[in-house]
């Protein structure tokens, strides 16, 4: 028997309003082409009114100063809160900190602390010998710069870096114990990972959201080197539903929002209510994932 759609966790109620509150994750551009593509995809999604919008940082902090114009124009220019990220990697503590104090200046309240990647992937990381050697160090430095908001990583597949699953999480729980407000989760196939890892993060004594990231398919072969890269496992399941489908990014698209689709409404079963879109500077998916949840533009809510 067909399942009522109107018990399920995914629709607005009555009034048209939906329970749920999404954020999209952008990265700065690389050339004009790139940045005319990054304002359509805001443009579009800024109806959607998310909790707050961040703007990533290369590795090795290649983008800092587009990060910066990003977010600053962001904030300029639309009713969003922006979010900037911040990395520990290839910058002294008082670089770091100058960095942090021009956000503040501009008003920007909220940023996302980070580890970070060396660069050009070079491996093992190495902290900087005048840097703030770990995310948790940069959060307790940041603090003390000013109050912000921080939000943190966290990882349902432990970081690939990591010593174990537990290291993993006492990790996450320094970096809480030293002022983060909110841990956002590297992507995931399997909700089970998720559902698990909140478990053992509540266990453990954290008590902050750990927002769920959510990143739809624009390229199952993009997608699955980008999983191998951070530890996230793609199931066959998944690699048999995109099997076919690279000369027709029409229906890849379809499947792609399908499968976020129902990945989102698992969670919602579960008592999850927002999520973070990694939105690869594109709208289309997150945007089509967002009116199935019922986060809609005003004027399209059902009354």
């Amino acid at each position: 028997m067909a399942p009522d759609i109107a018990s399920l966790p995914w629709r607005p109620d009555s009034s048209g309003a939906s329970s749920f509150q999404v954020s999209f994750e952008f990265f700065p551009p690389k050339s004009d082409a790139s940045l005319t593509a990054l304002w359509d995809c805001i443009t579009r999604l800024a109806p959607l009114k998310p909790r707050f919008v961040s703007v990533t940082y290369g590795a090795g902090g290649s983008t800092r100063e587009r990060t910066h114009e990003t977010v600053v124009r962001i904030a300029r220019e639309t009713g969003i809160k922006p979010a900037a990220h911040l990395t520990c990697v290839a910058a002294t503590q008082a670089e770091i900190n100058a960095v942090a104090e021009r956000y503040w200046e501009a008003g920007i309240r909220h940023l996302v602390a980070l580890r970070g990647d060396m660069p050009d992937g070079a491996k093992p990381y190495r902290p900087h010998p005048q840097g703030y050697a770990y995310a948790s160090d940069l959060v307790a430095g940041l603090k003390k710069i000013a109050d912000f908001e921080i939000s943190v990583a966290a990882y349902p597949e432990p970081h690939p870096e990591a010593l174990s699953a537990q290291a993993d999480l006492d990790n996450l729980k320094r970096k809480i114990d030293a002022g983060a407000s909110r841990a956002i989760t590297q992507f995931f196939v399997d909700v089970e990972h998720y559902l698990r890892f909140r478990d053992r993060a509540v266990a453990a004594g954290i008590s902050v959201p750990i927002v769920p990231g959510i990143m739809p398919v624009t390229n199952f072969a993009g997608f699955t080197r980008f999983a191998g890269n951070c530890g996230t496992s793609v199931p066959p399941w998944m690699a048999d539903l995109f099997t076919g489908l690279d000369a027709d990014p029409e229906t890849r698209r379809l499947v792609a929002a399908t499968v976020a689709a129902e990945q989102c409404r698992a969670l919602a079963g579960a008592g999850v209510s927002e999520f973070h879109f990694y939105t690869l500077n594109r709208a289309d998916l997150s945007y089509a994932i967002c009116h199935i949840l019922g986060v809609r533009p005003q004027q399209d809510k059902v009354s």
